[in-house]
């Protein structure tokens, strides 16, 4: 079942997007591009298409084939991220008690 959030998303994405997500997966060999901090790529099988750049630039240089696991891990941490950081609750320290 789709959540509310990846719903509004489908809604955003163009309506050639089926053609596009083809094209990205053809581009990149149906291999996942993502790269670790050595800058090595995992190359493992990829069947999702993420948007490098987060947002809504739909253009195939801001597109890149994933695996599962990238894919889950990416969009997790743009997740975290956007998250307003909670206020934090101040309040006075009290006084030591030997200082009362």
């Amino acid at each position: 079942m789709w959540s509310e959030d990846r719903s509004a998303r489908a809604e955003r994405l163009p309506g050639d997007w089926a053609k596009r997500r083809m094209r990205v997966l053809r581009r990149d060999a149906y291999r996942c591009q993502a790269r670790d901090s050595a800058g090595i790529q995992c190359g493992a099988p990829a069947n999702q298409v993420d948007h490098i750049v987060h947002g809504d630039d739909h253009e195939l240089d801001n597109l890149q084939a994933l695996c599962r696991w990238h894919h889950a891990r990416k969009s997790s941490a743009e997740g975290v991220s956007s998250r307003r950081p909670r206020a934090r609750q101040s309040r006075e320290p009290e006084r030591h008690p030997g200082s009362l």
